[in-house]
């Protein structure tokens, strides 16, 4: 299997712990009563559960990037050296956006996320 499809699969598993970061903030301040009913009116979810949270929505919007770049590339039998880095920058870069936006570091968290996407278009020139 090529590594570009391992870190793929990978920033699936990244994702789904986002996810679970996400309800274990909204579990704490909410409790489980008001998580599993229908959610109206429900509360907004501060403090770092807020921020899992948003963290958890932008990583499933830049997953689909991600996944689109790698399967093209693969599909089109163009992986080489710079598809594994964009792969790797876009893994290790979401890691880091991940850690720094559930821990309220803002500027490192914008700097990660621009790694992450420097990943992706560097798959992305490759398809080109």
């Amino acid at each position: 299997m090529k590594p570009e499809l391992t870190l793929l699969g990978w920033s699936v598993v990244l994702a789904i712990v986002h996810m679970l970061a996400a309800v274990q903030g909204a579990l704490n301040q909410v409790g489980l009563m008001t998580l599993a009913g229908n959610r109206e009116k429900f509360p907004e979810i501060l403090g770092w559960g807020g921020r899992a949270a948003r963290a958890s929505r932008n990583m499933a919007e830049n997953l689909v990037l991600f996944a689109a770049v790698v399967l093209a590339v693969v599909a089109a039998g163009k992986t080489n050296d710079m598809t594994l880095l964009g792969a790797q920058l876009f893994f290790w870069g979401r890691i880091a956006y991940a850690v720094c936006y559930i821990g309220g570091i803002k500027w490192l968290r914008t700097l990660s996320w621009l790694v992450s996407i420097i990943g992706v278009a560097l798959i992305l020139i490759q398809l080109l």
